[in-house]
Formats: C-alpha cells, sequence, structure tokens
C-alpha cells in the first residue's frame, strides 16, 4: 500500500513537472509556449484594460488602441516618449532642450538659398529601434530683418527637415520629414507702389502682403542601431535665381515636437 501511494505521489510530481516545463494550453493539448491558447478563433481579455478600468481606453466601440510592454513586461495602453510637448509651445527660450534659440533664428536668403539649424537632439539607444519623429513649426516670412512685408512678386520656398549624424549640411545629405511652404505676393508694379506714399500718384495702391503664421509639419520613421546619435533640425528657404532679399522667422508662434523610440 504503501509503495502504491509513493509511486502515485512520483507520478503526480512528474506530470506537475511536465506541465511546468512544457507550459499551460489552452483548447491545446501541447503547448507550445508558457500559455498557448489552441483556439484559432478565441481572443484575449483583460479587465484591467478595458474602458471601465482603463482611462487611456477611449471606450468607443468602433475603435481599438494600441498596446505597450513596459520595462516590467506588463502591458499598458499609456505611451511614453523621449519628447512630447503635448499642447505646449516646443521651441520656448526658457526650455532647456532650446535655450540656443533665445534669439529666433533669422534666415536671409539673398543669394537663392540658406539655411540655418534650429536644434539638435542628442540620445543613446541600446538596441537597434525605430525613432518616431513629428513636428510642426511656425514660420513668418518678411523682406528684412526689421520685419517689413515683401513687395515683390516673387516666390520663396521654406523648407524643414532633420538630419541623423550629419555635423553638416550638404547635398548629399539625406533629410527625414521634410516638408515645404511656397509663399508667395501678387503686387502689380503698375497698381501697387513701393511702400512709401508719393504725392505725384496719389490714386497708387500700397502693396499688399500676407501677414502671420504658415506652418510645415512632417512624419518620419528613422532606424537606429545602439550607440549615440544626433538629430538636427534644420530651416532652409530659396528665393529662385532673381536672389531676392527674403528673411524667414522661425518658431515665432505655438510649435509642436514628438519623438518616440519604439
Amino acid at each position: 500500500m504503501v509503495r502504491k501511494i509513493l509511486l502515485l505521489l512520483t507520478f503526480l510530481t512528474y506530470l506537475n513537472t511536465f506541465s511546468q516545463t512544457q507550459g499551460v494550453g489552452i483548447n491545446e493539448k501541447v503547448p507550445e509556449q508558457t500559455l498557448h491558447l489552441g483556439s484559432q478563433t478565441g481572443t484575449v481579455r483583460v479587465d484591467g484594460l478595458n474602458s471601465t478600468n482603463n482611462s487611456y481606453n477611449g471606450g468607443e466601440a468602433d475603435k481599438t488602441y494600441p498596446l505597450f510592454v513596459d520595462e516590467n513586461g506588463d502591458m499598458t495602453l499609456q505611451t511614453s516618449a523621449y519628447n512630447n510637448s503635448d499642447g505646449n509651445d516646443a521651441y520656448l527660450s526658457t526650455d532647456p532642450i532650446n535655450s540656443q534659440l533665445s534669439i529666433i533664428p533669422i534666415v536671409q536668403a539673398n543669394d537663392g538659398y540658406e539655411s540655418v539649424e534650429i536644434t539638435s537632439y542628442t540620445f543613446t539607444v541600446s538596441r537597434n529601434t525605430v525613432l518616431e519623429i513629428k513636428y510642426s513649426l511656425s514660420i513668418e516670412v518678411f523682406r528684412n530683418n526689421l520685419l517689413q512685408i515683401i513687395q515683390d512678386p516673387y516666390a520663396r520656398n521654406i523648407t524643414n527637415f532633420f538630419t541623423l549624424d550629419a555635423a553638416t549640411l550638404t547635398s548629399t545629405t539625406r533629410r527625414y520629414a521634410a516638408h515645404s511652404k511656397c509663399y508667395f505676393n501678387f503686387n502689380n508694379p503698375a497698381t501697387k507702389g513701393s511702400g512709401a506714399i508719393d504725392p505725384s500718384k496719389p490714386n497708387l495702391a500700397l502693396p499688399n502682403a500676407s501677414t502671420g503664421y504658415i506652418y510645415n509639419s512632417g512624419t518620419s520613421y528613422i532606424y537606429l542601431t545602439p550607440g549615440t546619435h544626433t538629430l538636427r533640425f534644420y530651416g532652409t528657404v530659396c528665393s529662385g535665381t532673381n536672389n531676392r532679399a527674403t528673411f524667414v522667422r522661425f518658431a515665432g508662434g505655438p510649435d509642436a515636437i514628438f519623438l518616440r523610440l519604439h
């Protein structure tokens, strides 16, 4: 009798060890992972992720929400970002990341094409990863550094973009998340004056111009290898072969930046 009991305990111990080694199967007799769901139509429900218990779940029946895993291996709906302005102005002079912008860059394009580095981000990654970039940057276009309006009818092209690990900007440098706007005023010399009131031509109207903010917005995904990387954010302006003097003020309005490592 004692021998039978010992044999039974040994067999149960073997089964328990086998189960722990092979994992747990649901509708699966031979689990191939620690937890193996064998049903081809089954789903997984976690009450802690539903709209009642999780503030990051919007609760709309026709929408889904991305699931992330944190450093502990816990599943979560909450996302984190390397940089996220989240409704605040991304390029304030009081922001320590952008302290070099205490004087807002102004680019002069009287030789056809000029560029300026607006800000940079340096970070170190320990694994292969993908960097997600989203930005929205304000632009103002003027005739000179006195912020006077443009009075000619020529177009200007303003572009913003990022570079990766490039100390200088060259014609072969890859440009990420590039986006451009074309600024244009129509001022007919026959009907528009130079800006000064001419008593001899009372019917000659002053030149008109668009004022205020326009925006460049871009999105890109960049593959990163382990190591330290530097993103540099540039603004460029081109006034064409006519070399019309142009001054562009970047980041003068409300701006946004979002950087996330996947």
